[in-house]
């Protein structure tokens, strides 16, 4: 395969290899049927593992058309309904530009300054900071936002958000993302489907018996073996290639959104601030792959979807020439994130005796006389002058004469 110079060839040979990676993805759904042939003939016949693999095998060939149409119905489907799936895990809405006229103006901004298609606009009720974008086709695109995102970002790093997102979409990453994630779909669910059927229905099948003089005995163990090993690795294949779709994207993606905007310290500080801080509890594992950021620690880092912030940020800092401040501060996401201490209960106050000019307010000050609020008084600097007649003081007018 040539090598990949500069960012266009990059996403041609990476297009490439998605493609690629995703015939091997439906290769392995015939993988799922020969293993499910192979057990169910080692549950009913008691032959030889030459007898049962030859068994499985015409039974493979009769089964392809069926496993291919159903297969192709699945995503044809999901292609047609994958958006309203997603609008329904995630709660998100559509908004106008009347509803959220930054939002729209900034994503609208970046589509007609590259020639972009606009995609829908979305907006998630979520603390979280994350974005993603979804559908397959140009009348199914959309760029989903929270609002704890909408809430912590400038406009400068929310206009690299939807740079990054933007170029999911014209990189063709989600429509990738989305067939990777159905085809592993219909794998996950044969493999199920085999592990309920061996493991609660075992009892219920019978060994029968066959005419073939050659059939032998003693294969139905070892033929089981092997057709559990065969569902683990097309099962496990599969995780590996949604990943292997994914943590290559988001580099691109980083780039593109530098492209777009011309400001690589945005992309920057918003991956910043969205680090540790973008899952989105209420989404599946399916929509956070889709996600700018898709946080994982300790072992599951290891089948993590994204690389990690602080390798994408270095990478910007090393070939956009972008400034890493570190890890930044949320003060809106962590505040809403604190837990409340559960407060000693306290006695009742006695209400303080009026005073001479009425009731007194310590119920709504905590116990505390009122005084109006006062400035800060900084060391070295001049104090201010008194009063004249004329300016007004906390309660009105100072009063010129006695």
């Amino acid at each position: 395969m040539a090598a990949a110079y500069g960012l266009y060839t990059h996403i041609q040979s990476n297009r490439r290899r998605s493609v690629a990676l995703l015939i091997g993805l439906f290769f392995l759904v015939y993988v799922m049927v020969f293993a499910g042939a192979l057990a169910a003939e080692a549950m009913q016949y008691d032959a030889s593992l030459q007898w049962l693999l030859r068994k499985a095998w015409n039974d493979l060939i009769w089964a392809a058309p069926f496993a291919t149409v159903g297969a192709a119905l699945w995503i044809l489907i999901a292609y047609k309904f994958n958006q309203s799936i997603v609008d329904m895990v995630t709660g998100a809405r559509d908004v106008t530009r009347q509803e959220e006229p930054r939002l729209y103006n900034l994503l609208e901004n970046l589509c007609i300054s590259r020639g972009i298609p606009m995609p829908k606009l979305k907006v998630m009720e979520d603390s979280s900071l994350n974005a993603f974008a979804s559908g397959m086709n140009e009348k199914q695109y959309a760029v989903t936002v929270t609002t704890g995102l909408l809430d912590a970002l400038d406009d400068a790093e929310i206009e690299a958000v939807l740079g990054h997102e933007l170029t999911h979409i014209r990189n063709g990453d989600v429509r990738m993302l989305v067939i990777a994630v159905i085809i592993a779909g219909v794998i996950s669910f044969f493999a199920e489907f085999f592990f309920r059927t061996f493991f609660y229905s075992r009892s219920g099948w019978g060994r029968s018996s066959s005419s073939d003089s050659d059939r032998g005995k003693g294969g139905a163990g070892f033929a089981i073996v092997i057709a559990v090993a065969l569902i683990a690795v097309a099962w496990f294949l599969s995780v590996v290639i949604r990943f292997a779709l994914s943590r290559k994207r988001e580099f691109l993606a980083d780039a593109g959104s530098v492209e777009l905007t011309k400001n690589p310290d945005a992309m920057i500080s918003a991956l910043r601030k969205i680090e540790n801080r973008g899952e989105l509890h209420a989404a599946t594992s399916a929509v956070m792959e889709m996600c700018v950021d898709n946080p994982r620690e300790g072992f599951a880092d290891l089948f993590a979807t994204h690389p990690s912030v602080g390798s994408r940020v270095d990478a910007l800092v090393r070939f956009a020439g972008g400034h890493d401040p570190g890890p930044l501060a949320v003060p809106q996401y962590d505040q809403a994130d604190e837990q409340l201490e559960p407060q000693d209960e306290q006695a009742p106050q006695q209400p303080l005796p009026d005073g001479p000019f009425g009731p007194s307010n310590a119920g709504n000050t905590g116990g505390k006389p009122f005084l109006p609020s006062r400035p800060p008084i900084e060391l070295g600097t001049p104090s201010a002058p008194a009063p004249g007649p004329s300016d007004p003081g906390p309660w009105g007018p100072h009063g010129g004469s006695r």
